[in-house]
């Protein structure tokens, strides 16, 4: 495929977590300069996946249609600003169904890979929690992104204790996005 492909995770990356779970688009609020970030990456070539644990379905909280909608209203929202998601691969499933997709298990980003031919060492995936940069290394990211939104400053201290690195500790995604664009993942494609 050739492109530039950046991996983000959606809850305390893109928009605000909740620890009642995103049920529904009014509750679903871009986080500030998240808009401004991924119209960045999309005008500077860069396609956009996100990658998501959904497990309010499978605990039977939203529907697949809700989460569509929530879905369908993100992508909407991110083109008006400029932006395009490329594509949204979630789980739904509870961590007790133990699947393979569910993160910090690479399935997600392995099914985005093999979906789109993507070259995953060229990839970078930029998330709040420490199973989002479990799941890029498993994956084989070529850079894993920490960002302190969200659950990102409890993440960046459980990464440090475990010794778990990452490429970058941003502020938010338009950090990550700064960094992304100054490093060699904005190079040319070999």
């Amino acid at each position: 495929m050739g492109d530039k492909v950046v991996f983000l995770d959606r809850d305390g990356v893109i928009n605000r977590d909740s620890p009642g779970y995103i049920k529904s688009v009014a509750e679903f609020v871009f986080l500030p300069r998240s808009l401004e970030a991924i119209r960045l990456l999309t005008t500077n070539g860069f396609s956009v996946i996100v990658i998501t644990n959904q497990s309010a379905i499978g605990r039977g909280m939203i529907s697949p249609a809700v989460l569509e909608e929530i879905h369908q209203h993100l992508i909407d929202t991110v083109k008006e600003n400029g932006g395009r998601i490329r594509d949204i691969f979630f789980c739904p499933h509870t961590p007790e169904e133990n699947c393979d997709c569910r993160k910090p298990k690479p399935g997600l980003i392995f099914q985005a890979g093999h979906t789109y031919g993507i070259a995953l060492s060229e990839t970078v995936m930029v998330g709040d929690r420490v199973k989002d940069i479990q799941c890029g290394h498993a994956a084989g990211c070529g850079a894993a992104i920490l960002v302190r939104t969200g659950n990102g400053d409890r993440a960046a201290t459980a990464l440090s204790e475990q010794h778990i690195p990452v490429n970058f500790l941003a502020e938010d995604l338009y950090d990550a996005v700064s960094w992304i664009l100054s490093s060699p993942f904005n190079g040319p494609t070999p």
